[in-house]
């Protein structure tokens, strides 16, 4: 057997393409969209790709399942499970409970397990070559390593209301069912820690059944589902603006993209022409190099691992936009853009021959925050999201979170000075570029955050 396990640091998501040796052929789990990684593995290994499949129709990421078939001519082999509301609307071959994927000696059993969404299933691999005995469980968005998947992103991200505490009920007999798996079968899930597809999934990137039943919470409430239903639904963090749109384009036909595009360098004319009739440009500089010099009304989004997260959150799929960005960054964030199904795009390299009058941050150090505390004419605002607010803050700052910024500004005083902050400045430089952007002309941003601010011991609530 070949097992090869792709992972997305920028989603914090998992596939794999595992193939039978023997004959040659191969299927690949969860694609996310830039498609070439697997045919170019599995060219490299000799495999034929025949197979696709999905544990569920995802809301974080835009599956590149259609494009990798389009490609390959494999065939996709999807969830038929959930009721009528949850099936894939374009062609495939329907997988129910118990059925078999069969590719060459391997074999995945289908396994239905919802909770996170109703139609999620997991894959029981058996390598018939060594044994006939599982071998590894491929879980999605079900278990895993450390936590389960959230069963509310229905509810709060789709809008599908009453869904979330049905799937905390499905979910917690799902979870006594995988707890009566042989202890030594390998977990392989579908996203690592940074997903907001749960609230604190462990950093390695598999487990063990056994294992989990060890020091997973899931599996500490046998006989308790109340508790376990409670428990699970506190404190999940905001799901991104995106995924309801991701649910949408997974679900239903959608247009293919199966080569990563090349965007255009904008020349000075061109930029200017779509800067003034309103194009959105989104800076993708270093949060320091940004706070030096930047160009009106433009977002500070840096192209780091949370890239493709804020841009979900922050841009409106039906608008246009630019980018800030060197030519070397522009493969690696095009394809950040494509796993969430953002396509439309331009960019520069250089913000200071533009002929435009280019702003300044107001960033201030600790010692000059502290000055700001406690003060009638002073607004602090913390643009951490509500569960780490709770968790801990600075006396007196008021919770905005930086995601839902630009739909709750009435909560920003225009009168008063505004202090913002985040955690360690990330987050902030985003929320300072977005204020200026709607006109907060008193903005001044504590780039330190919370980090440095319990670092040195000061004053917090909790």
């Amino acid at each position: 057997m070949f097992f090869q396990h792709i992972y997305d640091k920028s989603l914090a998501q998992a596939s794999y393409l595992i193939g039978c040796q023997a004959k040659g052929e191969a299927i690949v789990i969860d694609a996310k969209r830039d498609i070439d990684t697997y045919v170019e593995i599995a060219k490299e290994k000799n495999l034929t790709i025949t197979h696709i499949t999905e544990t569920h129709i995802h809301a974080d990421f835009l599956s590149g399942s259609r494009e990798l078939s389009e490609v390959t001519g494999a065939k996709m082999y999807l969830s038929d499970e959930g009721g009528v509301d949850w099936q894939y609307e374009f062609p495939h071959i329907g997988l129910k409970n118990g059925e078999v994927i069969n590719v060459g000696n391997l074999t995945l059993k289908v396994i239905h397990t919802p909770g996170h969404t109703p139609e999620s299933i997991s894959f029981l691999l058996t390598d018939h070559s060594a044994t006939d005995e599982p071998v590894m469980i491929f879980t999605g968005d079900f278990v895993f390593v450390g936590d389960i998947g959230r069963p509310d992103l229905l509810e709060k991200a789709a809008g599908i209301t009453g869904t979330q505490e049905t799937g905390a009920k499905e979910m917690f007999h799902s979870v006594q069912d995988f707890s009566k798996l042989p202890e030594f079968i390998q977990v392989w899930p579908g996203h690592g820690a940074g997903s907001a597809c749960g609230k604190s999934l462990g950093s390695v990137p598999s487990s063990t059944v056994g294992y989990e039943k060890i020091r997973n919470w899931a599996f500490q409430y046998e006989e308790d589902e109340e508790g376990f239903i409670e428990y699970l639904l506190e404190g999940q963090p905001e799901p991104p603006k995106y995924f309801a749109t991701m649910k949408k384009l997974n679900k239903e036909e959608r247009p293919l993209l199966t080569e990563v595009p090349k965007h255009k360098k904008l020349s000075k004319d061109e930029f200017l022409k779509a800067y003034n009739s309103g194009v959105k440009v989104i800076d993708t500089r270093n949060k320091v190099d940004f706070a030096e010099a930047f160009i009106p009304e433009s977002i500070n989004v840096q192209g780091n691992n949370s890239f493709s997260t804020w841009m979900g959150w922050l841009v409106n799929y039906s608008e246009p936009f630019i980018l800030v960005a060197q030519e070397e960054q522009m493969e690696d964030l095009t394809r950040k853009l494509m796993r969430i199904g953002m396509d439309q795009m331009g960019y520069i390299d250089d913000v200071k021959n533009l002929g435009l009058d280019l702003q300044t941050a107001d960033v201030i150090d600790i010692a000059d925050f502290k000055t700001y505390l406690n003060r009638e004419d002073v607004q602090v605002v913390d643009v951490r999201n509500k569960t780490e607010y709770e968790t801990v803050h600075i006396e007196n700052a008021e919770n905005v979170f930086v995601g839902t910024l630009e739909e709750n500004l009435d909560k920003i005083s225009r009168d008063k000075q505004v202090v913002i902050h985040c955690q360690s400045g990330d987050r902030a430089a985003i929320a300072y570029s977005l204020l200026k952007k709607n006109g907060f002309g008193n903005v001044k941003n504590f780039s330190g955050g919370m980090k440095e601010w319990l670092e040195n011991d000061n004053v917090i609530t909790k």
